[in-house]
């Protein structure tokens, strides 16, 4: 594996995922040694975050950081990327906690942040491993979750145009640049709705973005965190930022 373009944090939220942390994290050490990986706990009432203190003291790679609350995925990536900018780190990466992103899969995201790709383009500013693209699979899905999931992503590439067809992935690696360019302090969505957002602050910047195939599989261990009110903050957000950019189009412009 190319080496990626400085210190590497693995931002891990968790919430009652004491069943799969160790795991995760003992593949995450495996497939990227070098990489520094912070666990985000919102107080888990089953333990996580004595767990990954106890992980934190005998391995100087994992960090713990404590929430008060159950405040939301979003609001737990935003508190990992503020610790990632206060520091040296270059590369932050979005991993879950419940093993349905593979560590394995994690060298080919950081890789694909200076190879060329298939497009001659270059280099990447935000990395997605998507589902969605030849190579990618989910594995172990029932089948009224994967039409949610595709329906949600087509749902939203028509509503804003993006260029992008797995803009729900949580998977992803940023640069530093990206996370400093985007007003992270206005971001206030939750769930899939915040990859969404995350996503298409990126483009609207500007930054490159590619996708890289990965297999996700559903959590065997633990239950899933999503629920009807995060899918229709999702609905509702992506349909105001869709009309949003159109309409900007509309507006007449300024003479100089």
């Amino acid at each position: 594996m190319a080496e990626p373009p400085g210190p590497v944090l693995v931002v891990i939220p968790t919430y009652e995922e004491r069943e799969n942390l160790g795991r995760v994290v003992a593949r995450l050490n495996a497939a990227v040694p070098a990489a520094d990986i912070l666990v985000v706990d919102d107080a888990s009432p089953d333990g996580t975050g004595e767990l990954a203190e106890e992980m934190a003291a005998a391995d100087p790679r994992v960090r713990v950081l404590h929430r008060e609350g159950k405040n939301g995925l979003g609001a737990a990536y935003l508190a990992g990327f503020r610790h990632a900018l206060s520091g040296e780190h270059q590369v932050v990466v979005e991993m879950d906690a419940d093993g349905s992103h593979a560590p394995e899969d994690l060298p080919a995201l950081l890789a694909a942040l200076d190879d060329e790709g298939d497009d001659g383009a270059g280099g990447a500013d935000l990395v997605i491993g998507s589902r969605y693209v030849p190579g990618g699979q989910v594995v172990n899905w029932p089948l009224h979750r994967q039409w949610l999931s595709r329906g949600a992503n087509l749902y939203a590439k028509l509503a804003l145009g993006a260029p992008v067809q797995d803009i729900t992935a949580g998977y992803r690696v940023y640069r530093r640049e990206v996370l400093e360019e985007l007003d992270l302090d206005s971001v206030i969505s939750q769930g899939y709705c915040f990859q969404i957002d995350l996503a298409w602050r990126a483009l609207q910047a500007g930054f490159r973005i590619r996708e890289v195939p990965i297999t996700f599989t559903e959590r065997e261990k633990g239950s899933s965190k999503m629920d009807a009110s995060v899918m229709a903050e999702a609905f509702v957000n992506v349909a105001r930022w869709g009309l949003e950019h159109r309409t900007s189009w509309l507006r007449p412009r300024a003479r100089v």
